[in-house]
């Protein structure tokens, strides 16, 4: 059974609540304060946009908490009062994740942006859940240390959202996803009781990893209010290269090659396909072609040291060296400035934004295995296209770790809104595929509301068990983010 979830957004500019809804957001303010609890609808629009627009949002208030203690009031509030409540960080994610109906409340951290501690010499940095991304960047690289974490949204997206949704990123490949870079956390669980996991160890096996249990659970089991982090030695060199190959089998080819004849210095290894770059190249100024001639297929790779000598150009450039001789590569630039590298990072990053003038889109967010890519691929482009003719498959990803982005953009001569109402039927074909080969349908997007009905479809019985069961443990009154990841029972 599949579900479909509208909400309707209440026109009007003031509040609409009834005098027991009063009563409650007057408790809600003198837990905040009066300027921290935002009721009228142009001051919380911002906060109830959607990003892909694919579901309408409202809500009863915004509540912007400035501490652990005040989120545990909110939601010792809510629990009494059975109100449902929707953590919300940056409000960047594309699965409406932090969407809410007007019976329940906002919980966004933005206030609650304290860096707590950078520790130098344990690498490490403790950061509340508001922080932004690049902030928390800048702070770990004062100290000459990094925090690779990084995604197209840095500037604005929050850590407490980056580590609910265990956001990817361009640097999975060598330092993991969100997940891997936590060391401890602290949640507010839905009893309002804090749990204190801020240990910066590295080592502790004592029972349960109970912090993983709330990374990735989309605030469905809790409000994760502040991070350990890891950090590494900042990077001193980089190493950046645009590579032109003619078929998905040398990507693939060079992918496995670089691992090991770079010694798993590549941190990035990013696949575009020529209809991605065209389009970044027709929409997006100070985007230009490095090659005289156009390719199928382009891989955009980066390797970075901390060395004295910087090993990762001289790995770089002997890579390259054995790839051409071996026939896998038809053409490469190796970055010679800081200059040229950015401006390869910005073609890969202004495919994203391309899109949107090229129409109406329907995205996938999907992983294989790396010796699927190419299946996967061939066979989803001409399953698509022959769904939809005059379809468009933009094709890119991070192929290190399998995660391909597959959006379809609008024909040119069909109503954008025809093409969106088609959503569903696309992704199926997607995800079918993608299951077929052992793959997943969410890789670093998450769930949020979006995809609840692949989790029925594709998640095991005695899975969706296990999750419905964490979910009642925790939060028996069903007040943290209903309705989001785990799908209603059958």
């Amino acid at each position: 059974m599949y579900f479909e979830y509208r909400f309707i957004l209440v026109s009007g500019t003031g509040s609409l609540m009834n005098r027991k809804d009063s009563d409650f957001v007057g408790s809600l303010r003198r837990v905040v304060g009066d300027a921290f609890v935002l009721e009228d609808r142009e001051r919380v629009s911002d906060y109830l946009k959607e990003r892909r627009g694919r579901f309408t949002s409202d809500t009863m208030a915004v509540v912007l908490p400035g501490s652990t203690d005040e989120v545990s009031q909110l939601i010792k509030l809510c629990r009494e009062r059975r109100v449902p409540m929707v953590p919300q960080g940056g409000n960047t994610g594309v699965c409406g994740g932090a969407v809410s109906t007007e019976r329940s409340i906002i919980v966004n951290l933005q206030r609650m942006n304290r860096i707590r501690k950078v520790d130098r010499l344990g690498y490490t940095l403790e950061a509340e859940a508001g922080c932004i991304l690049s902030n928390l960047q800048m702070a770990a690289q004062d100290k000459g240390l990094y925090l690779p974490l990084s995604l197209g949204a840095e500037g604005s997206c929050q850590i407490g959202g980056n580590l609910s949704t265990n956001a990817g990123g361009v640097n999975v490949l060598r330092y993991g996803n969100a997940r891997d870079l936590v060391l401890g956390v602290e949640v507010v669980l839905p009893s309002g009781e804090v749990w204190n996991g801020l240990n910066a160890l590295r080592k502790n096996n004592t029972g349960y990893d109970l912090k993983n249990v709330f990374i990735g659970a989309e605030g469905t089991l809790g409000i994760i209010t502040a991070a350990v982090l890891k950090l590494f030695p900042q990077p001193v060199h980089r190493s950046t290269v645009l590579i032109a190959v003619t078929s998905i089998d040398s990507a693939v080819e060079l992918f496995s090659r670089t691992r090991k004849e770079t010694s798993d210095f590549a941190s990035s290894f990013e696949l575009m396909s020529r209809i991605c770059v065209e389009a970044a190249f027709r929409n997006i100024p100070g985007c230009r072609d490095f090659f005289d001639q156009p390719y199928p297929w382009y891989v955009l790779m980066e390797l970075g040291d901390s060395t004295s000598d910087g090993i990762s150009k001289q790995l770089n450039e002997r890579f390259l060296e054995h790839a051409f001789e071996d026939g896998l590569i038809e053409d490469a630039v190796l970055a010679s400035s800081d200059k040229q590298a950015s401006d390869m990072w910005r073609l890969r990053e202004a495919i994203v934004e391309a899109q949107l003038y090229e129409g109406k889109s329907i995205k996938n967010d999907v992983s294989v295995p790396l010796g699927a890519i190419k299946p996967f691929i061939e066979r989803t482009v001409a399953a698509l296209e022959a769904r939809v003719p005059g379809a468009r498959s933009f094709v890119y990803g991070h192929i290190g770790d399998g995660n391909i982005h597959f959006n379809l953009s609008q024909p040119r001569d069909m109503d954008g809104d025809e093409f969106f109402s088609r959503w569903h039927e696309m992704t199926d074909i997607v995800h079918e595929i993608t299951d077929e080969l052992d793959g997943s349908f969410s890789a670093e997007h998450g769930i949020g509301l979006l995809k609840t009905r692949e989790m029925l479809r594709y998640k095991s019985a005695v899975e969706l068990g296990l999750l419905r069961s964490f979910k009642a443990a925790l939060d028996p009154d069903n007040i943290m983010n209903p309705g989001k990841v785990i799908p209603p029972a059958e």
